[in-house]
């Protein structure tokens, strides 16, 4: 019972911090708005005012951006290390992120778009869907074969190089007008989110989210074995596959729309299990996806104020926050065994 009391108190609390970072990040930006004029402008829209122009076109979409995409990286980053029963699994260590990064450069810098520029932010978000995909399989083909998750992990990481130094080679031979757009999304930011990518992000998240959290029982056996699994009644490889797709997709569409963010599906969910302390992904599951929220928001605010008018690039912030996380997690492990 005091498990479950502490677990009830612990989700208000975390939506209350994502609304607190959400109206941080509105209230905050390099030119200074009164917040009496900021509340204004979110009850009674924009005005012909410059000030409401940067509150409603800038600000207000980037903030949701960033709080809707956290929630999706931290949930991928979950899914991956429940489906390969290893801690220290994220999109950007097993290479989907690359490879929906690779997908996209070819799309930007090349002439697989088709010509269809005006539908851009449908067109990245394919593009990255099938990268991450692709990637996906390989490295799931690859695991069928060699049971070690270290030597998996390593494979991981040299097809992740390998699809960076593809990457390298498309832009290399890039046009320099096409370069500048995509080596500021490779940076990694929320900034210029537009509202027709939000609504892509928007529909996509909740969809992704929803189905995620609908498997999480079969998740929690599947766990404890894959035979364990079978026993109750879940058909383990159609689960296998919905487990890579979701976690793909929810990858892919924040990497599509804002550029590579590291560090936030590979540290959020160890944060959410120690806050929770719990493997029951019920709990799980919406636990990272508001932490991620939380800290992919303040990431994301510290990017653009540290250095202020100038922005840091959103992953090294998620970087400096992270990767003490999954040092002090080796470390633990090593000691423990």
């Amino acid at each position: 019972m005091p498990h479950i009391a502490k677990n009830s108190l612990l989700f208000p609390m975390l939506g209350l911090l994502v609304l607190v970072s959400f109206s941080l990040n509105v209230s905050f930006g390099s030119v200074s708005i009164p917040f009496d004029q900021i509340t204004d402008i979110l009850q009674n829209g924009p005005d012909h005012h410059w000030s409401g122009q940067i509150v409603w076109n800038m600000r207000l979409p980037r903030a949701m951006a960033s709080i809707i995409g956290g929630a999706m990286l931290a949930v991928a980053g979950l899914l991956l290390q429940a489906y390969f029963r290893n801690p220290i699994v994220g999109p950007f260590v097993l290479g989907v992120s690359s490879g929906a990064s690779l997908m996209v450069a070819l799309v930007t810098l090349t002439t697989l778009s088709l010509g269809f520029a005006h539908v851009n932010p449908y067109i990245s978000g394919i593009a990255a869907l099938a990268g991450a995909l692709g990637i996906m399989v390989l490295v799931i083909a690859i695991a069928a074969k060699i049971k070690s998750p270290v030597i998996l992990l390593i494979i991981g990481l040299m097809i992740g190089y390998i699809t960076r130094s593809v990457t390298g080679a498309v832009i290399a031979f890039a046009e320099a007008e096409r370069l500048r757009g995509f080596l500021l999304w490779q940076m990694g930011s929320f900034a210029g989110i537009t509202w027709e990518e939000l609504k892509i992000m928007s529909i996509g998240g909740v969809l992704l989210l929803s189905g995620a959290f609908t498997i999480s029982k079969p998740l929690n056996a599947f766990l404890l074995g894959e035979d364990y699994a079978s026993t109750m009644g879940v058909n383990v490889k159609r689960f296998r596959l919905l487990v890579v797709f979701l976690s793909c997709a929810l990858a892919s569409l924040v990497t599509a729309t804002a550029g590579p963010v590291s560090f936030i599906g590979l540290a959020v969910p160890h944060m959410a299990r120690l806050l929770m302390n719990t493997s029951n992904h019920r709990l799980l599951i919406p636990a990272s996806a508001l932490l991620g929220a939380i800290i992919t928001g303040v990431c994301d605010l510290i990017a653009r104020m540290v250095f202020s008018p100038v922005e840091t690039p959103i992953s090294g912030v998620t970087c400096l926050f992270g990767a003490p996380i999954v040092i002090s997690l080796l470390l633990k492990k090593r000691t423990a065994s």
